[in-house]
């Protein structure tokens, strides 16, 4: 197919890397890229402060120094469209406009710094491994804290942002609104990612109020981030994180949370030293899969975030990537006690996942009920693997390389892991 949304069960990209755009994406790139956008750091504050009626950044630790790199990496990626230079801006600002409402409300409320965040459920793995499915799926369970995109993108409401007169969170309003837009320009990213307003997000956006998570990459070229991040010691920033979970406690609800996200894989020690009665549950799939399915999301994208799509370049950065995410899981994988973390394999996420279930809550103390169990079927009955359609991959085609080029560089992995390869 080209570059018109899908209608049959198998997409397979015959233009992924020199795509055909539709109207609709030449109409917004015409529009976008008429207006070069700028990053002034005072201007992107002032906004903030603005959108929030607070100026207390909490900058008690290098947040501006982290800042200034974050939004230098940005500009130094030379590739990028004007639209995604805005989405980026827009992007800062928001964060800048988290972090000061979090600033205020504690110190309106300094008790939310007090409140436990006790035994969650946290689930690590590679992008596009199976986490989603299965944080989604422990998160039916009613007694569980979850963190879902509208509430990722803003976690704290400003002054005065309050529900409209219908009930509806602004805040929601806007996901969902954004989410429209993009069913509208790219409709094939709900096969690979669907960010529905509704849809449990990873915790790494609310690290990143403190500008200490990889998200960076996932948006731009930007291998000086990537350098900065991994240099930052993430014990504090984590603590960071548990702050935020503390103000989401406080104002929505007191369930124990289920966490996930592909970064914690190169940060175990910051997470259980944060969370030190965690359960995790490590997913594991083969890292063909992981670098194929995470290039063709990106090139997919890359039609309207850059000028040109470098096919080698995705291949070189992002098994390169997953390596050192792989290459961090495997050392410190028993920092995470055995007794209290299990590992799953991809093939046991598509049709077994109640054994699955079962030992996870086992291991973390939790009583599985009936009713939970009944949420948790009915869930996996709503929401079959390629729901909204399958890519179809070919490395070579698209990447000029082989599955068993690629997977001689992770033979270490599948020394340690029982990993299948696909």
């Amino acid at each position: 197919m080209g570059a018109a949304g899908p209608d049959i069960a198998d997409i397979d990209f015959d233009d992924l890397t020199s795509p055909r755009l539709t109207d609709v994406q030449r109409q917004i790139l015409e529009f976008t890229e008429a207006k070069r956008v700028d990053f002034d750091l005072d201007r992107m504050f002032g906004e903030a402060v603005q959108q929030a009626g607070a100026d207390d950044l909490d900058d008690t630790d290098g947040f501006g120094e982290r800042l200034t790199a974050h939004v230098a990496a940005i500009e130094a990626d030379e590739g990028l469209r004007q639209l995604t230079r805005s989405t980026l801006r827009q992007r800062v600002i928001r964060l800048l406009r988290n972090r000061l409402s979090l600033t205020e409300l504690i110190k309106r409320y300094p008790e939310i710094v007090s409140i436990p965040i006790d035994g969650p459920f946290v689930v690590v793995g590679m992008p596009r491994s199976g986490t989603t499915h299965l944080v989604n799926l422990i998160a039916a369970d009613p007694r569980r804290r979850a963190l879902p995109y509208w509430e990722s993108q803003e976690p704290i409401p400003a002054r005065g942002d309050g529900p409209d007169i219908d009930g509806v969170d602004p805040r929601y309003a806007r996901a969902k609104a954004e989410h429209d837009a993009l069913m509208v320009s790219a409709p094939v990213v709900a096969a690979m990612h669907d960010r529905f307003p509704e849809a449990i997000e990873e915790e790494v956006e609310l690290l990143d109020l403190d500008l200490a998570s990889y998200v960076l990459e996932w948006h731009a070229r930007v291998p000086d981030w990537r350098d900065y991040y991994l240099a930052l010691d993430q014990t504090r920033h984590y603590a960071y994180l548990k702050k935020v979970l503390q103000a989401l406690t406080f104002l929505r609800g007191p369930q124990t949370w289920i966490l996930k996200s592909p970064q914690h894989c190169e940060q175990l020690g910051p997470l259980m030293a944060t969370f030190p009665d965690a359960t995790v549950a490590f997913t594991h799939r083969d890292p063909v899969a992981v670098v194929q399915s995470a290039i063709t999301m990106m090139a997919y994208s890359d039609r309207l975030r850059r000028r040109s799509i470098d096919p080698g370049w995705l291949l070189e950065y992002w098994t390169d990537r997953v390596h050192r995410l792989l290459s961090a899981c495997v050392r410190d994988r028993d920092l995470v006690p055995s007794d209290r973390s299990i590992d799953v394999n991809f093939h046991q996420l598509n049709g077994n996942e109640m054994p699955v279930l079962d030992e996870l809550y086992r291991r973390g103390g939790v009583e599985l009920t009936p009713k939970v169990r009944n949420r948790f079927r009915q869930y996996l009955d709503g929401n079959p693997r390629g729901k909204h359609g399958r890519i179809r991959y070919d490395l070579p085609r698209h990447f000029g390389v082989s599955a068993d080029e690629l997977r001689g560089r992770f033979d270490f992995y599948f020394d340690r892991f029982d990993v299948r390869p696909e």
